[in-house]
Order: structure tokens, then C-alpha cells, then sequence
């Protein structure tokens, strides 16, 4: 892979922790507020965007996410589990 592409890729993955976490926070705060519909919106862009995105980004690097993705995935199930129950 040339050094350009890497570099781009790394870039995206920034990118991606950014909005991660920008999500989070939006999610924490809608179900704070009792707002579940948002808060189902913003599940269903980590769960099923941003976080499998990132993970795509990892693989094509061709190298280990150091626990990033799992550490994602784990805390969105926390957080699901938290206000399910």
C-alpha cells in the first residue's frame, strides 16, 4: 500500500473517532432526556455505520485496531443495556 493511501486512511480513521464520539455524547444525552427515538437514530449510525466503518478502515490497512472497535461496540452495548433495563 503506498505511503498517500495509508495516510489517507489514517486520516478517515480520525475522522470516523471524531463522529464516533460525537454520537456517544448525543446518545448519552438523548436518553438522559427520555428522547428514544434520537437515541435509536444515533445507535443505528454506530452500530450499523460508524463503528463497521471504522473496522472496514483497520482491515484495509492491513493492520489490528488495537481494540478500538471492540471497545466501541462494547460501550454501545452498555449503554443499550443500561436504559433497556
Amino acid at each position: 500500500m503506498g505511503n498517500t493511501r495509508k495516510k489517507k486512511i489514517m486520516k478517515s480513521i480520525e475522522s470516523l473517532k471524531k463522529q464516533i464520539e460525537i454520537h456517544f455524547e448525543k446518545l448519552e444525552e438523548d436518553l438522559k432526556k427520555g428522547n428514544f427515538d434520537y437515541a435509536r437514530y444515533h445507535v443505528k449510525e454506530l452500530d450499523k455505520s460508524l463503528i463497521d466503518s471504522l473496522r472496514k478502515r483497520f482491515e484495509m490497512l492491513g493492520e489490528g485496531d488495537d481494540g478500538v472497535v471492540e471497545v466501541y461496540n462494547k460501550r454501545l452495548r452498555e449503554l443499550i443495556d443500561k436504559f433497556e433495563g
